[in-house]
This record gives C-alpha cells, sequence and structure tokens, in this order.
C-alpha cells in the first residue's frame, strides 16, 4: 500500500506542469489559484481526521514561512515553463538536492567527499547542456532564460523542504502542515503579484477548471500521499520514484504539446536526473534524509 500512495504521489504532481500550460494564465495567478482551490479541501481533510491534535504555534509559523518560499518556487517555476515547456522546465528544479546537500554539509558539519563533489559538478554540467548552448535546435523560446528561472526555482524549493520539514518534526497528519504551508503559498502569491505585470483574478471558466485540477490532483492528492508514503520507504526506492515524476513530465510534454527538445538538452536532462538519484541516495541518511520532487 505504501508503494501504490508513492507512485499515485508522484504520478499525480506529474501533472503539474501539464496543468499550468493547459491554463494559459500567469505564473502568479496560477500559484494563487493552486492555493485558494486546495485551502478548502485541505481544510475540511485536517478537521475530519481525528489525529488532527493542535500543533505547536512555532511548527505552524514554520509551515506557514515554508509556504512563502514555495510560492516563490512556484512563481518562477510557471516562468520557465513557459519558456522551455512541461518537461524541460520539470527537471531543471530538481537541482534542489545540489542546494538542500550544501545545506547538509553545513548543517551537520560533514565534510563533502569528493565523489559527491563530482556528482554535482557532473549535474550542473548537465544543467547548462540543457539550455542547448546557444544552438538553433534548442527547444523553448528562451532556453538559457527558462534554465535559469528553473534553477532559481530549484534553490526556492530546497528553503521550501528544509523549513517544512523542520515544521513537522513530530510527524503529525500530512494534512495540517500542508494546509498551514498552502495558506502561506497564498499570501506569498499574493506578495509577489506586483512582480507579475499579467496577474489577474479575472481568469476564463476553462482556466479555472484546469486550475482547480492542479490544486486537486497535485497540491492534494499528490502531496498528501508523498507526504504520508516517502519516509516509510527505503532510501534507494525513494530516490527511484523521484525520479518517475520528471521522467513522466518530459512524456506528458511530448504527447500533449508535441515538445522535442535537441539531442543536447535529452543528454542534459539525463545526466540531471542521473545525478540528482546518485546525490540524492549520498544524502539518504536517518540524520538528513530531505528529499521531494518538484511540485
Amino acid at each position: 500500500m505504501t508503494h501504490f500512495l508513492a507512485l499515485l504521489g508522484v504520478l499525480s504532481i506529474s501533472f503539474s506542469a501539464v496543468f499550468i500550460r493547459l491554463a494559459q494564465v500567469s505564473p502568479v495567478t496560477a500559484t494563487l489559484y493552486r492555493a485558494v482551490y486546495a485551502i478548502p479541501v485541505l481544510a475540511i481533510i485536517w478537521l475530519t481526521d481525528q489525529r488532527h491534535a493542535s500543533r505547536p504555534r512555532r511548527e505552524r509559523l514554520l509551515a506557514f514561512l515554508s509556504g512563502l518560499f514555495l510560492a516563490a518556487d512556484l512563481d518562477l517555476w510557471h516562468e520557465s515553463i513557459g519558456l522551455i515547456g512541461a518537461g524541460l522546465g520539470t527537471v531543471i528544479p530538481n537541482v534542489q538536492i545540489v542546494f538542500v546537500a550544501l545545506v547538509a554539509w553545513m548543517q551537520y558539519g560533514e565534510r563533502p567527499r569528493v565523489r559527491t563533489m563530482a556528482i554535482v559538478g557532473v549535474v550542473l554540467v548537465g544543467v547548462a547542456l540543457t539550455s542547448g548552448l546557444g544552438r538553433n535546435d534548442s527547444y523553448g523560446t528562451l532556453p538559457g532564460t527558462g534554465v535559469a528561472l528553473g534553477v532559481a526555482a530549484g534553490l526556492c524549493y530546497a528553503v521550501f523542504l528544509l523549513v517544512f520539514r523542520a515544521s513537522n518534526r513530530a510527524l503529525a497528519p500530512p494534512a495540517g502542515p500542508l494546509l498551514d504551508a498552502t495558506v502561506g503559498m497564498a499570501v506569498g502569491a499574493l506578495l509577489s503579484a506586483g512582480f507579475d505585470h499579467q496577474f489577474t483574478l479575472a481568469v476564463s471558466p476553462q482556466a479555472h477548471v484546469w486550475l482547480a485540477a492542479l490544486a486537486l490532483v497535485s497540491q492534494v492528492v499528490g502531496w498528501l500521499c508523498i507526504a504520508t508514503a516517502l519516509p516509510r520507504l527505503p532510501a534507494v526506492e525513494t530516490s527511484v520514484l523521484l525520479l518517475v515524476q520528471p521522467v513522466f513530465a518530459i512524456g506528458w510534454g511530448v504527447m500533449f504539446f508535441g515538445e522535442r527538445m535537441s539531442s543536447l538538452q535529452w543528454f542534459g536532462s539525463t545526466i540531471v536526473l542521473v545525478g540528482v538519484a546518485v546525490l540524492s541516495l549520498n544524502l539518504a541518511s536517518p540524520s538528513s534524509q530531505i528529499l521531494a520532487t518538484q511540485s
């Protein structure tokens, strides 16, 4: 059952970029409505859970704060999807594991091994290759800018993961922390609306359908399944499952939008995914397992 929940969660969030492209709204608009549609559902789930004991105020504030960083991550990620597509746009932010590794090294005082540093270098080379290096056959309207935004999204996502993990050290039922983080995400979206010149609350009925699907499938079903299952799985299985999401996202990009990356971008994506998997295994210790997919 745990494996089924994990796979269902990863599969659910793999559709995030698809829903965003189909909604055809601005980046911050998508972030806000993802939160708005998810909050009441998460609140109902939390209230009906008999285990929803009150959590310390500090943990709730940390979860809320993590949501602010999640909003920044999603704003950047949504913009990158518009520039480099659903598939490549989902692969790049997975470099968050590199930033998590740096924090883990500093937090636990572990001196980075030469092998680990080499893997980080290889991942960064892969990121550079995904930009297409200015070649005419590169997929995307602005591949270089899209990749840079994806890396910035990965940094914000790493901070979100670290703060969100600190907000639930007691491993409370996931609906509560996720609800607090989603409220923070809504506030973060409103605070960043001024940076999005196309932000609007007036979206088409069709867009509302896709944004509601984004909230229910990714933010609610996907995250609840992942938060429930992944802590109960061995590190090796966790790392493999984390790779399923960007691989699926690439497939959806090809299937639904005809995204055709260049051979160089394919090669770079493969390097990034393999490097992230190996680096995840290196980080997967009982004291510092902070692994997650791009939402």
